[in-house]
């Protein structure tokens, strides 16, 4: 079952695979009660924003949610397909863009499109999942650095260097703008600067940096106002967008030959017209109205400025994602959520081994622009009384807390 899925029977419906219901906002049910949310990837509160719902349902009515018919290489394209490429080019910096059904899948093609068995990847200890899996596709050598670790960074390089001398290959660096655990900004100025150096391409997951960093909220490259040394970017729809897909960006040539060579997208349908559609006008609103990025920015450092008061452990944060590092056993994390859940009405994600190591929990919290001042208040309020129970130990000595 691996070691998550041996816990799926006493995990699944609460803290795997839970049903939250009713509109996506700050506060929904979940289990038939009200709980005050902090996992929805909206960041700009899109989700529901007025106008979004409005295009989007126009957009289904007028071409239903089948319409293209087909991958986009054959028969799905479309001009929406097209415009929504190129105002998303525009946006973040780069002269075309190509979109990808799914982000996760799309990046996985985006790592295999990219390099062949004479080159080598170099990348980022703490990858994300989606990059990991584009890894294991990749027929050649690969050498990962410490996690934001500029020395350790240039010591791969030194050995990825002697490599595709031997091989007359090339060096793809990939690592993140955001990683979306720790909250952490990737080294992407040191990176870049490093190309005086180093002769190689580098490829950025902006998952969760796209809407929510930089002056205009186009990516964790401009507010590290590096966008030109960014060879290859990859942002999702997931997380700000409120929506699904992805894209790639860059110069006319490498989007084209990607276009042409990326498996997941040259063999899949293309993403249905209403998504499209939907995407350009989120990406409208995204671009129109800065104070929403503003009022997640108000929430984001009322909450971490609030956790860190209280003598929470937030890590090494810098950008919206809010994580919480407390010391406990599963058994003690399990206690946490619950508690959280059943007597506070709060939900939030937990995270365990093995994405983090053993003897660690952490809460992850999602502020978004819809969330509020008082929703923060009652959130620090919760934590401080949970916190107390954790440090004295009550949390193993329950087995079940009010569930």
């Amino acid at each position: 079952m691996g070691p998550i899925g041996q816990h799926q029977k006493m995990a699944h419906g609460y803290f795997a695979f839970p049903k939250l219901e009713g509109e996506i906002a700050p506060h929904m049910k979940f289990r038939g009660k009200e709980h005050l949310v902090w996992s929805l990837n909206n960041y700009l509160g899109l989700a529901n924003h007025p106008e979004v719902r409005k295009a989007d349902a126009q957009a289904a009515e007028e071409y239903g949610m089948a319409y293209p018919m087909g991958a986009r290489m054959m028969s799905g394209n479309s001009n929406h397909h097209e415009a929504l490429e190129k105002e998303l080019a525009e946006f973040v910096g780069k002269e075309d863009a190509f979109l990808l059904n799914y982000g996760y899948q799309g990046i996985m093609s985006a790592i295999d499109a990219l390099v062949d068995r004479n080159d080598v990847i170099v990348y980022d200890a703490e990858s994300h999942a989606c990059i990991i899996d584009g890894l294991r596709l990749h027929m050649g050598k690969r050498f990962v650095y410490q996690h934001n670790d500029i020395d350790s960074f240039k010591k791969q390089m030194e050995r990825a260097t002697k490599l595709v001398e031997q091989s007359g290959g090339g060096i793809l660096v990939i690592t993140e703008g955001v990683f979306g655990m720790s909250g952490a900004q990737g080294k992407l100025k040191e990176i870049v600067d490093l190309k005086k150096q180093f002769n190689f391409r580098l490829l950025i997951d902006d998952a969760h940096g796209f809407g929510t960093m930089g002056p205009t909220g186009a990516g964790t490259h401009e507010a590290q106002n590096c966008i030109e040394g960014i060879d290859v970017y990859f942002g999702t729809f997931a997380k700000s967008m409120a929506g699904i897909g992805g894209f790639v960006a860059s110069s006319e040539e490498i989007v084209n030959y990607l276009r042409y060579n990326m498996r997941s997208q040259t063999f899949a349908k293309a993403l249905p017209m209403p998504m499209v559609v939907g995407l350009r006008k989120r990406l409208e609103i995204l671009k129109a109205e800065p104070q929403l990025r503003e009022k997640l920015w108000t929430i984001a450092k009322a909450l971490q400025n609030g956790l860190k008061e209280r003598g929470f452990d937030i890590g090494v944060t810098n950008t919206v994602v809010t994580p919480v590092f407390l010391k406990g056993e599963l058994s003690e994390a399990t206690g946490i959520t619950m508690d959280l859940r059943e007597n506070y009405g709060i939900f939030c994600s937990i995270v365990v081994y093995p994405v983090i190591p053993k003897g660690l929990i952490e809460l992850r919290l999602i502020p978004t622009a819809v969330h509020t001042l008082e929703d923060v208040q009652r959130t620090l309020d919760a934590f401080s009384e949970v916190g107390e129970r954790l440090k004295n130990g009550y949390y193993r000595e329950q087995k079940a807390v009010n569930a």
